[in-house]
């Protein structure tokens, strides 16, 4: 029975914490690779070898089998409650997405990291900021980020968190190259748009598809929800991956 308990807390808290699944997290490592600049992008890639930022963008999800850590699984998550900010939201003392965000930023900006931890860090920040992008990761309620909301997907059992994270996307059947190449693409305009914000406010954006993202009827999602939803779920991997780059290009580019 201990045993059985530990494998359906692990699934429960996996279940809770994934973001976008590793096409949209890939794309969007893609998409930012693709707006770094010449010195980030060399300083990156010293640190990285022949690791892709797409690449390492799944990281934080394959640890989860090392208990080692255990201690990140609140980083993937925020909970605000509708009509809340952030700063007025109940805090989890094991951190969540928008503190764990600002203080990776600010450890990577210091330059006082060791090799090992600057890397650890690097990966921890490609993944979150994907997370944070995808809405149900900035949740509200009692319902784990939607992974409650039990929906049918094309007549299949699934959960609207698992419809954000890879259901729309994977069903495009799209490789991650090609969902970056068809997130769309950029000018000048619009990356200097994307990337005039910070954490809190891409934290808000998410928060501003709830009425959207909730809007399931009696649960039997398929063809029309995701004609809705996909142009959005497209414009929050290009705005990660902009964004990435501008936070990368701010740590590594100057």
């Amino acid at each position: 029975m201990r045993k059985l308990f530990t494998l359906l807390l692990t699934t429960v808290l996996v279940c809770q914490s994934y973001g976008w699944g590793s096409t949209g997290h890939r794309a969007t490592g893609m998409i930012a690779s693709n707006h770094l600049n010449k010195k980030a992008k060399k300083k990156i890639e010293a640190l990285l070898g022949t690791e892709s930022l797409a690449m390492v963008s799944t990281w934080m999800d394959d640890i989860r089998s090392d208990s080692t850590y255990d201690y990140t699984h609140d980083f993937h998550w925020v909970t605000v409650e509708t009509g809340q900010a952030y700063d007025q939201s109940k805090k989890n003392p094991n951190g969540d997405v928008i503190m764990t965000i600002e203080r990776l930023i600010t450890e990577l900006k210091s330059g006082k990291l060791d090799r090992v931890t600057e890397i650890q860090n690097l990966k921890f920040l490609v993944h979150l900021i994907g997370d944070i992008h995808q809405p149900l990761h900035v949740g509200c309620c009692d319902d784990q980020g939607g992974n409650k909301v039990q929906v049918k997907w094309f007549g299949g059992n699934s959960n609207l968190h698992r419809v954000w994270d890879s259901d729309m996307i994977d069903g495009t059947k799209l490789s991650y190259s090609e969902l970056a190449e068809w997130a769309g693409k950029t000018d000048d305009a619009t990356i200097k748009r994307l990337q005039s914000g910070g954490v809190r406010d891409w934290a808000k954006e998410s928060m501003s598809y709830r009425e959207r993202v909730y809007a399931v009827g009696k649960g039997n999602l398929g063809y029309e929800y995701s004609y809705k939803n996909l142009p959005l779920v497209r414009e929050r991997i290009l705005a990660a991956g902009v964004r990435l780059a501008g936070v990368l290009n701010e740590i590594y580019g100057n």
